[in-house]
């Protein structure tokens, strides 16, 4: 009998280039060939020992060794490989590890903190996907003083022009010469969803790091310095 092989998207994530949701948009794009043929429908399966995938060009295999770490990324710095517009990027950071990652997510370029990295894309998607509701904690500074009934509004939820956010934990650390220093923990991703959510009730945030991502904490990891996790607490 035949060998039924896996699926390709299946073995493209193996291979630590995305998760397998980010594989499939790769194959629908074009950017896949299996024995030098361009793939652009889904379900395909591929036998390993056999078959030869490419990406962008780029033979493929499934990687050898699981890499899962985390790196203070700091103020001013793009959360990819690589930025056509030429501005320093996190990857820059992750050279010394000489072993192709991935960023899990990204943070804004004006938002400092934890980012996880990996060339796991099961790991990845675990992290990312909305119906885990994995929480992520920052530290915010927003202009003035911070009312008791905008707190109120933010830990229900606020309305976004993408709909309603879930509710948040929210816990106020400081006032002081103007400013209000804040502990936010939400449970979606949505692109700059802190400063949007502060926006929302007439605040300006100034200063944001994520501290926290699931059971991954900062801690004194310094900035632009990475970590690497011998358990990836999944």
């Amino acid at each position: 009998m035949e060998e039924r092989g896996i699926r390709l998207n299946k073995f493209i994530r193996d291979a630590g280039i995305c998760s397998r949701r980010g594989a499939d948009r790769l194959i629908l794009g074009g950017r896949v060939k299996v024995n030098g043929i361009p793939i652009r429908e889904l379900g395909l399966r591929v036998i390993p020992q056999r078959d030869l995938v490419e990406v962008d060009q780029r033979p493929i295999s499934p990687i050898k060794r699981k890499i899962y770490g985390i790196l203070n990324k700091p103020f001013g710095v793009v959360s990819s490989l690589k930025d056509p517009e030429g501005r320093p990027c996190a990857g820059d950071l992750l050279k010394p590890l000489g072993v192709r990652v991935f960023f899990v997510g990204r943070l804004d370029f004006d938002t400092m903190g934890l980012l996880p990295f990996t060339n796991d894309g099961q790991w990845a998607q675990r992290l990312l996907h909305p119906k885990y509701h994995i929480p992520r904690t920052y530290k915010a500074i927003v202009r003035g003083d911070l009312s008791e009934e905008a707190v109120s509004t933010l830990r229900r939820g606020v309305p976004l022009s993408d709909g309603p956010t879930r509710g948040c934990k929210l816990k106020l650390l400081k006032r002081a010469e103007g400013v209000t220093e804040i502990r936010i923990t939400i449970y979606e991703g949505r692109n700059r969803q802190v400063r949007r959510m502060f926006e929302a009730v007439g605040y300006e945030v100034i200063h944001l790091i994520r501290t926290g991502f699931g059971r991954l904490q900062l801690g004194d990891l310094k900035v632009g310095e990475y970590r690497l996790l011998e358990d990836p607490y999944l």
